[in-house]
């Protein structure tokens, strides 16, 4: 899979962080105890990987703006908590990680969208698609459900899902299982 904003040139019809209802996504990223930077629209987005209007990490702070992607906002953020303690302790733009974990960021971040007022993981499954994810199987509703079961297994192994699939609206430390 490939997570490159490049493979689908611009962003249509992507959901921007604006268009969610006030508050939505700092309260469920306040759950995990992570914050949400605001800036302002013409402002640069700290910690920005992919670069304006992608979001930014900085420590357990997701940072973007109103045109800022949702998927994008929620991807970041699922980074932040799927890293160990050590790795978000010295946080700053690039999440690192090794495909385990990135397979697993891309299904929490699925998990959660529907866990988010006014978004929904539909919603997240097209904008993936509409933003250049690539998966084997040609979509990420298609991985989501025919080819993620490794993903599945190391949120369960890392007590970031339950068994039933649902978020346990903890972060990697503090699952009791750092490794």
């Amino acid at each position: 899979m490939s997570t490159d904003p490049s493979a689908s040139g611009s962003e249509p019809g992507v959901l921007p962080c604006g268009a969610l209802p006030a508050g939505a996504l700092a309260g469920l990223l306040g759950a995990f105890g992570l914050r949400v930077g605001r800036v302002a629209d013409d402002a640069a987005i700290p910690g920005t990987y992919w670069g304006e209007p992608e979001a930014g990490i900085v420590g357990e702070t997701v940072w973007i703006r109103d045109d800022t992607p949702v998927h994008s906002a929620l991807h970041e953020a699922c980074h932040v908590i799927c890293m160990d303690a050590s790795r978000r302790a010295r946080l700053h733009t690039d999440a690192g990680g090794d495909v385990d974990e990135e397979n697993g960021v891309n299904y929490l971040a699925i998990v959660l969208a529907d866990q988010l007022r006014g978004f929904g993981a539909a919603r997240l499954l097209q904008d993936m698609d509409a933003w250049g994810y690539t998966f084997r199987l040609g979509s990420a509703a298609a991985w989501f459900a025919e080819d993620a079961e490794d993903a599945r297994r190391w949120l369960l192994d890392h007590g970031l899902i339950d068994t039933r699939g649902r978020p346990t609206l903890r972060r990697r430390e503090d699952a009791g299982n750092p490794g």
